[in-house]
């Protein structure tokens, strides 16, 4: 299939596709004679794989991880269930920062003067003081 096929078999795409090649996520594809690039159902698999673990919260350099264990024999569910569990620790911090951000930025639009000048904008005044910034 030509890469407009498999970008839209995997829901990304063809860019997508091309930087996933450039960063070592897919294989080089194999070339038509016409120079063209060629996929197979193997492809889009792989593919999916990526998308579903980016949308999962792991960046690509853990999804090479996740793949390279996908493909070493060997490797156990040991091994992807540890990276799962510091991408779960990961994302419960993450949320309880946003939680907290959530909240400072709540309170300031609660103090927010809506038809003062711009000068005197609690919510502009927090963005440049340091002591606000621990807040976020």
């Amino acid at each position: 299939m030509t890469i407009g096929k498999l970008a839209k078999a995997a829901g990304v795409g063809v860019e997508t596709v091309r930087y996933y090649e450039r960063r070592g996520l897919m294989p080089p594809p194999g070339r038509r004679e016409s120079g063209y690039r060629e996929y197979g159902p193997p492809d889009v698999l792989r593919l999916r794989f990526i998308r579903n673990a980016k949308l999962a919260g792991f960046t690509l350099s853990e999804i090479a991880r996740l793949l390279e264990l996908r493909a070493r024999d060997g490797a156990s569910c040991e091994d992807v269930r540890r990276q799962a569990s510091a991408k779960l620790a990961w994302l419960d911090e993450r949320i309880r920062q946003l939680r907290q951000v959530r909240g400072t930025l709540a309170r300031l639009v609660e103090t927010c003067m809506r038809d003062g000048k711009t000068g005197d904008c609690p919510i502009l005044d927090a963005f440049e003081d340091e002591a606000a910034a621990t807040n976020w």
